[in-house]
């Protein structure tokens, strides 16, 4: 990097920041801090969940599986990804809408403590927060590596920089900053990205390219759509679980879609994000097809093949774009993220915890928001500077392994708990299939896979823990029904057809207060 570069970073840095100033005016209260009021446009919405939905990593993690293994880093990643959002534009859009709508709630989890019980919304809540310090410091070390590649400046210092430029304008603008920062962020990724496709292209055939490559010796069977460990079951196995990920299982996603004025505008919004999907990442994922034509990776892993490209392939200037566009990716998950965490707990968990957090006035709710995301950030960057020791092992092992293996329990009675299929399945199936889907996770990562020639394929370790809380979820459920009136009431409300206005956000509730039988008020 030279001056030029770094003057495009840190001007990128500035408008970030500004984007994040000018959104505090917008933010007056609870809802419009964690759900933007309700009154995100649907287009607005769809590019943030796309957005907020990769990271870093792509360029690290999954520019290392591109370079070793070519297209499947497509065909086993993004695309199962698309599939899995255009599914949930119907099935999960338009009800988790309905939560903010008619059930007045600021955080996805709010819902629980009436559609199952206080324990059930605390152990999902609970877990959440500690599986998503751990993801969101994968991010930080990501982009810290990226950075450190560039610049030469260190992990630590590269965290604490991005962490603290992310700090400032999520913090003060809340989810509306998110979003329109995450606008900027896309456009800045476009031009960075197209101007990365044409250097490939010109520095190989041309547009021929495209379609020449392929007869490459060094890419012999990189054309296969499944590739070493990225098998027919992984894909299989990772479509399922970003089913319910990616359409508000991590709850980050889950916001974007409350945040929209109505359930047919969460709908557009989910078909928005999944037709990003589908097209976006192949043009960021060709040119990490091409990279073992043009660089020899140092790395085992190949995760500083792109970097290294990069810095061979482009002139300063559009260097310093490309490497704006490294850190748009993971700023939107973090920020995107940091906000679903502060909801969570300041909605779910602070009011459980402390009698003066149930009747938090609005001034001092949005003051314990904005706390609350300080103090997550914080944390997971704490996390990301022991991202490549012997715990966590690498930044893929925390990403494909932790956060796939460990999403699944924890999603599944959220967001099955939303559908009218699923009404008797109650507390015991939800606490018991949560419980059971973790155990499954240490079960098969480490006892069973240490004892196991050649250890567990990584396809059964991120797909058995949900599998478990699948099956368990729904057998349960038969067994030991425990749908009620009021359950079903609740349900009745976010299955029906026709939107209502944004609803106002009432006090967080207490630990014994049911808002189906005393509502608030409005």
């Amino acid at each position: 990097m030279n001056s030029l570069d770094w003057v495009v970073l840190i001007g990128y840095f500035g408008v970030m920041v500004a984007i994040g100033l000018w959104s505090h005016k917008r933010v007056d209260n609870v809802s419009d801090f964690f759900t933007a009021g309700g009154k995100m446009p649907w287009w607005l919405s769809g590019i943030s969940h796309h957005m907020s939905g990769y990271s870093a990593v792509m360029f690290t993690g999954y520019a290392g599986i591109a370079y070793l293994y070519g297209v499947t880093s497509f065909v086993t990643w993004s695309f199962p990804i698309a599939v899995g959002i255009f599914i949930g534009a119907k099935l999960f859009a338009p009800r988790l809408n309905r939560l903010r709508s008619r059930l007045h709630v600021a955080s996805p989890l709010e819902y629980l403590k009436n559609r199952y019980n206080l324990p059930t919304q605390q152990a999902l809540a609970w877990s959440g927060v500690l599986l998503k310090i751990v993801d969101v410091g994968a991010k930080w070390a990501a982009i810290a590596t990226l950075l450190s590649v560039f610049t030469g400046i260190s992990l630590n210092q590269g965290i604490l920089i991005t962490g603290v430029i992310t700090g400032v304008y999520c913090t003060v603008g809340g989810l509306w900053a998110d979003a329109l920062t995450e606008m900027g962020q896309f456009v800045i990724q476009f031009f960075a990205g197209i101007a990365m496709l044409i250097a490939v292209m010109a520095e190989l055939d041309g547009f021929s390219t495209l379609w020449t490559i392929w007869d490459e010796p060094e890419l012999q069977g990189h054309a296969e759509p499944t590739a070493g460990p990225y098998t027919v079951t992984f894909l299989l196995a990772f479509l399922f679980i970003k089913t319910f990920e990616y359409n508000g299982g991590m709850w980050n996603q889950a916001q974007r879609y409350m945040a929209t004025a109505s359930a047919r505008e969460a709908t557009r919004s989910a078909r928005l994000s999944a037709v990003l999907w589908f097209v976006w990442p192949l043009v960021l994922f060709f040119p990490m097809w091409c990279a073992p034509l043009l660089v020899e990776a140092e790395k085992p892993d190949a995760s500083d093949s792109y970097a290294l490209m990069t810095e061979q392939l482009l002139p300063h200037g559009l260097l310093g774009l490309v490497i704006v566009g490294f850190f748009s990716h993971t700023m939107a998950m973090c920020s995107s993220d940091a906000n679903a965490i502060a909801a969570v707990f300041t909605r779910d968990i602070a009011p459980v915890l402390s009698k003066r957090a149930r009747s938090w006035s609005e001034r001092a709710g949005l003051y314990a928001a904005r706390w609350s995301t300080v103090a997550f950030l914080a944390l997971s960057m704490a996390i990301a500077t022991q991202v490549d020791s012997p715990t966590f092992k690498d930044i893929i092992t925390v990403v494909i392994k932790w956060v796939a293996g460990l999403m699944g329990p924890i999603a599944i009675p959220f967001m099955l708990g939303m559908l009218p299929t699923f009404r008797r399945s109650g507390p015991t199936a939800a606490l018991t299939s949560w419980g059971a889907g973790l155990l499954a996770f240490w079960l098969v990562n480490y006892p069973i896979n240490w004892n196991v020639d050649g250890g567990v394929p990584l396809q059964y370790q991120v797909s058995i823990p949900l599998a478990v809380s699948l099956v368990l979820y729904i057998v349960i459920g038969f067994v030991k029904p425990e749908d009620t009136p009021e359950r079903d009431a609740l349900l009745a409300r976010i299955n029906t057809d026709g939107d209502s206005a944004a609803a106002a956000v009432p006090a967080p509730a207490g630990p014994v207060e049911d808002t189906m039988r005393a509502p608030a008020k409005e």
